[in-house]
């Protein structure tokens, strides 16, 4: 006799399409105990990092088993939106991705296409894998679509002038602002706070808003975090662990040197 599990919800997803806060962390260092620490402390979601931190699949998939039951729902930045690379993301067991970069409606569609099993998208089916617990999911690939979750990242100018139109993309999870991207595209480089930087990223939200479609961010500082928070950005990361360990670590040292 089997012994079969129901495949859990992904709530990161059904919360973010209610507009309920969600609050999330970056995980940079790539280490499966880095990630079983911040597991335990309670964010309602954490993107493991694959763009700009040296994850691969091999330094992925320990960190998703120490992630296992944390109630935190993982999510991986993918290196680029690749059909190839975003199924075997899939298929270790990852449910949300964001995918960098997304410059138009075409590139959304490829994008949730990529994480969904036909008609609805491309996804190659594989019955013997880790994201259907080796076979023991009951029912994991006639649901699996339910689950998926496609952030796109928009974060440039020219994409932004496209965001009426990814909005419109069926499935999709959801949009994410990189406001330092964002920044570089709109000619000020390493300033994501300019007025006018600022000002897209209140027009992008109030964009996705009018269509119904969750909108987020990343905002290490805690004034920029309650401001896009007030406009309405319903998921927002608050900072990434390695800045999080260096600060910290450079604040006891400063204690007893200026002692």
């Amino acid at each position: 006799m089997t012994n079969l599990i129901n495949p859990p919800e992904n709530r990161f997803m059904e919360a973010i399409k209610k507009g309920e806060t969600q609050f999330g962390l970056w995980l940079a260092l790539t280490s499966n105990i880095g990630a079983e620490v911040i597991g335990a402390v309670g964010f309602d979601w954490l993107v493991l990092d694959a763009e700009h931190a040296p994850n691969e699949l091999t330094t992925l998939i320990p960190q998703l088993q120490a992630l296992r039951g944390c109630g935190s729902e993982p999510v991986v930045r993918a290196t680029w939106n690749d059909p190839v690379l975003i199924k075997r993301y899939m298929d270790i067991g990852f449910r949300t991705i964001l995918f960098p970069y997304v410059q138009d409606e075409k590139e959304a569609e490829a994008a949730v296409a990529a994480m969904r099993y036909p008609p609805e998208g491309v996804r190659g089916v594989a019955t013997m894998h880790r994201s259907c617990s080796y076979g023991a999911e009951a029912g994991y690939i006639q649901s699996a679509n339910e689950r998926a979750c496609a952030l796109v990242q928009v974060e440039t100018a020219s994409a932004a002038e496209r965001i009426e139109q990814i909005c419109e993309v069926e499935n999709l999870g959801g949009v994410f602002i990189g406001p330092s991207d964002l920044a570089a595209s709109m000619n000020h480089l390493g300033d994501p706070g300019h007025k006018d930087v600022q000002g897209m990223m209140k027009y992008l939200c109030d964009e996705c808003k009018s269509k119904g479609v969750p909108i987020g961010t990343l905002a290490p500082v805690t004034a920029d975090a309650q401001r896009y928070l007030e406009w309405g950005y319903s998921f927002v990361a608050l900072g990434a662990e390695v800045a999080l360990m260096r600060n910290a670590a450079m604040a006891k040292l400063a204690e007893f040197k200026q002692a």
